[in-house]
């Protein structure tokens, strides 16, 4: 387990879940800058992370401690790589409470936070992804893959933290309909690329992002740009 110094919030990636990408925000610009620093006052971030040795079966993929992520989606997102990477990361209890507060106070505020730890915790997995490459030297990664994303059933949560020890690790743990608490945590499964393996873009996607289940851009069919 590792704690993280998160000092900064891409405050680029918040406009851009605010549908200001690329705009002049005006006004919205220092909204968020304060919202941001808000944020990273109430954040603890926490991650973990454990290797495994894979293998594409006709049902998922098996992990070599028997473990099995099932579904096609996944199982092609890792074609080609013998070994994955799963992670979990948060950004603790405080966050959650801070936006419970907001949301009963300012609601327009509360949006601006809720896009504000959506960039924070992308930002924590960012920065974990990038610690755990120094494990992996000449390798590369897939981009993040999360449960409940295609065909991945969102149903593993409970399975994947416990294979991370993530309750006693990060205090995080999945409810009985398989929601992460804290709120704003993300699971994810990264394929490790083969040495000399073509890397395909590193985009990020929608397959981990912390608002996928309310994205007013998803529920339009489109995206808000990042993949």
């Amino acid at each position: 387990m590792a704690v993280m110094d998160l000092d900064r919030v891409p405050i680029d990636e918040v406009l851009r879940y605010l549908g200001a990408g690329g705009k002049d925000p005006g006004p919205l610009l220092p909204l968020a800058e304060d919202c941001a620093r808000e944020l990273l006052a109430a954040a603890r971030p926490r991650w973990t992370w454990r290797g495994f040795g894979c293998e594409i079966a006709p049902e998922g993929v098996r992990l070599d401690c028997g473990f099995l992520l099932p579904g096609k989606d996944l199982a092609d997102h890792l074609s080609g790589c013998r070994e994955a990477v799963l992670l979990a990361a948060t950004l603790s209890p405080g966050v959650d409470a801070l936006l419970r507060r907001t949301q009963l106070s300012d609601l327009s505020r509360s949006l601006v936070l809720e896009s504000c730890a959506a960039a924070a915790i992308e930002e924590v997995c960012d920065r974990a992804e990038a610690a755990i490459g120094e494990r992996y030297p000449g390798r590369g990664f897939t981009s993040r893959f999360s449960p409940g994303y295609g065909d991945l059933p969102v149903t593993i949560q409970g399975e994947f933290l416990a294979l991370l020890d993530a309750p006693r690790k990060l205090g995080l743990c999945a409810t009985a309909s398989s929601i992460l608490t804290p709120r704003k945590s993300v699971t994810a499964v990264l394929g490790v690329r083969e040495p000399g393996a073509k890397a395909a873009p590193k985009a990020k996607s929608c397959g981990s992002c912390s608002l996928r289940g309310s994205c007013a851009y998803r529920r339009r069919g489109i995206t808000c740009g990042r993949e």
